[in-house]
């Protein structure tokens, strides 16, 4: 075209997390039986929606209602719901007012970074969740600005690797925390969440948190959520949805909860022009908002949730308990949200490994995927996988971390299935190693 028409930052939108389906169905044309285990969404995994939930999206969708449209920061009265909800957690205190509903996160994230001034930095974690980091590079232009999720302790954030990069960069204006967090399946403790907030507060930054796994914990650990430690002395932004907890992905229905917003007059000029920028599109969808309460405060909430939570736990602890004694991985206990995320000792990985491929075919499209000079060596293991097991991960390297490895989910419902998978990937990772 006779002038440039493509954004600066658009080399850094990336999402592997779904990439890896247009190799994973290739293959599957091929032959190929693939096991799903990039994506979390349980849905697709078989996670049945009970009855009771239905007939309240059913009775919804009946009421003329909500066809129309919502006010754009949202249905007032599932506002006032979660914001009671918020509240009675204790700490900071929020109105309906401080509540803004997107359709799903994904569509928060979008505005909460691309409405920063393109110098502001947000310093997200690496591994990070590859929507906030790639927006984040994306409104700047540039690689993101990360911060280290320590794989030998916990995959904690790295405390003092936050501070020097607050320190050494003047263009960090804000941390964001994933807490629970994906990709890794961490639960923070307490203390360093308040360390971090004191690091905000020393350096006049603002928090974005995404608790959207906040009630889905296990194995003895706790989430504590944002608001109870902020105080009132930090602006931030609190990330939360429907779409993992209820679930309900495709109803794509999240929101923001507005800490301290009147703090800082930049802070609420700030949040403005993402309120503004909503307003622009009207509203967000109205039928998830108007069943959420509902949903929420139905009597077979809380059992169904629970239900759901001792699975993963189970599941967590099969995972760990096959991929612990790997020789050559690194892999830490789940404990919030479906993932887990292992990585690869240093140097381990070669371009000369391989599975064995028994279909000319597949293996022929495997080796063309993986024989480009910028093609990572985990992304390599985990294309030999998929062809060699069907077992579909995705590589750790596209977390925004150098680290090599892979994240999987704990979604597969089936306890026999999920440990076949699971010692399927055992025992590729020893044979892979071996192989050259």
């Amino acid at each position: 075209m006779r002038t440039d028409i493509v954004h600066i930052g658009a080399g850094e939108l990336t999402y592997e997390i779904r990439n890896i389906v247009n190799v994973g169905m290739k293959l599957q044309s091929l032959g190929v039986q693939v096991n799903w285990e990039n994506i979390g969404d349980p849905i697709a995994k078989g996670e049945k929606i009970p009855d009771w939930m239905k007939e309240i999206v059913a009775e919804a969708a009946n009421d003329d209602a909500t066809y129309g449209y919502s006010p754009t920061k949202g249905v007032l009265a599932t506002r006032e719901f979660i914001a009671a909800e918020t509240n009675a957690m204790g700490g900071t205190q929020i109105s309906p007012e401080d509540i803004i509903f997107f359709n799903g996160l994904g569509d928060a994230i979008s505005k909460v970074f691309g409405f920063l001034k393109r110098t502001a930095r947000v310093i997200v974690p690496t591994p990070s969740y590859t929507t906030h980091s790639s927006a984040e590079a994306a409104h700047a232009g540039t690689h993101p600005v990360t911060y280290i999720l320590d794989p030998n302790h916990f995959w904690y954030p790295d405390i003092e690797d936050i501070e020097n990069h607050i320190k050494y960069n003047p263009a960090v204006a804000g941390i964001l925390i994933i807490n629970p967090d994906n990709p890794t399946g961490a639960v923070y403790p307490e203390e360093i969440l308040r360390k971090i907030v004191e690091l905000a507060e020393k350096n006049d930054l603002f928090i974005i948190c995404d608790e959207v796994y906040q009630n889905i914990t296990y194995n003895d650990t706790i989430s504590t959520p944002l608001c109870k430690i902020i105080g009132d002395k930090v602006p931030a932004l609190c990330m939360r949805g429907i779409s993992k907890e209820m679930p309900w992905p495709g109803g794509r229905c999240g929101w923001i909860e507005v800490y301290n917003g009147h703090l800082d007059p930049m802070f609420e000029k700030y949040v403005n022009s993402i309120l503004n920028a909503k307003m622009v599109e009207v509203c967000s969808t109205t039928l998830p908002q108007q069943v959420l309460p509902k949903i929420v405060g139905h009597p077979k909430y809380q059992g169904y949730l629970e239900e759901r939570i001792r699975r993963y736990e189970k599941f967590s602890n099969i995972a760990y308990d096959i991929l612990k004694d790997v020789k050559g991985l690194l892999v830490n206990r789940t404990n919030g949200a479906f993932y887990m995320s292992a990585a690869f000792h240093d140097g381990l990985l070669n371009h000369s490994q391989t599975l064995p491929i028994e279909n000319d075919e597949v293996r022929k499209t495997i080796q063309e995927l993986v024989s480009g000079p910028n093609v990572s060596l985990d992304k390599r293991f985990v294309y030999y996988l998929l062809a060699s097991t069907g077992v579909c991960v995705v590589p750790l390297s596209s977390f925004a971390t150098d680290l090599q490895g892979f994240r999987i989910t704990l979604l597969e419902r089936d306890e026999e299935i999920f440990t076949k998978i699971f010692k399927t990937i055992a025992s590729g990772i020893d044979q892979y190693l071996h192989s050259s």
